[in-house]
């Protein structure tokens, strides 16, 4: 199975989710973060995303004569390269996008399905920003955002932080201009 497929499918996406600044995570954990998955297609996903080496098996513990998994996301073995995207269809792209902003909708969902909500005190925004850059300043521009998101990325959790979701998208609005 390409990785890609293994990855944009829309409840392993939110497995892989899940993890996002977490370390490790139990199979029961993972139940509790994603309560509307049935357990049966939870642990069938795990072993889709383990068998591909997204998610890796750390340690089994014996609780009640049964045995629970502790997977871990290793860095970057969810990320898609342009490589894992290499000859897929601008069908296929839309159906990749797309599941992407369902696993994005589907976490706004949950959030506003708590029983407080203040998106200003829990600092909820959307905006689109146009930029004008060249290529080169494209990339800086990146890789400065890059080096941002993973120093935050890389807080353990600790009392008084809270996971939060951070999405980026970046297209250009318009076609390539002649050189």
């Amino acid at each position: 199975m390409r990785k890609v497929d293994v990855v944009l499918h829309p409840i392993r996406l939110r497995i892989v989710q899940a993890f996002l600044g977490s370390g490790t995570l139990t199979t029961r954990q993972l139940a509790e973060r994603l309560p509307d998955v049935p357990q049966a297609t939870l642990y069938r996903h795990l072993g889709t995303l383990a068998e591909n080496g997204i998610l890796v098996v750390e340690r089994e513990n014996r609780v009640r004569g049964a045995i629970e998994r502790v997977y871990s996301l290793p860095a970057d073995s969810a990320s898609l390269t342009g490589a894992d995207l290499e000859g897929a269809t601008p069908e296929e792209h839309l159906r990749y996008f797309a599941t992407f902003l369902a696993a994005l909708q589907g976490e706004f969902t949950r959030y506003l399905s708590l029983p407080e909500t203040d998106l200003v005190a829990d600092g909820v925004g959307y905006r689109t920003f146009a930029l004008n850059l060249t290529d080169e300043e494209f990339t800086a521009f990146m890789a400065e955002l890059g080096e941002v998101v993973a120093r935050a990325a890389a807080n353990p959790p600790a009392p008084g932080r809270r996971r939060r979701a951070f999405a980026r998208i970046t297209m250009p609005l318009e076609g390539r201009e002649d050189p």
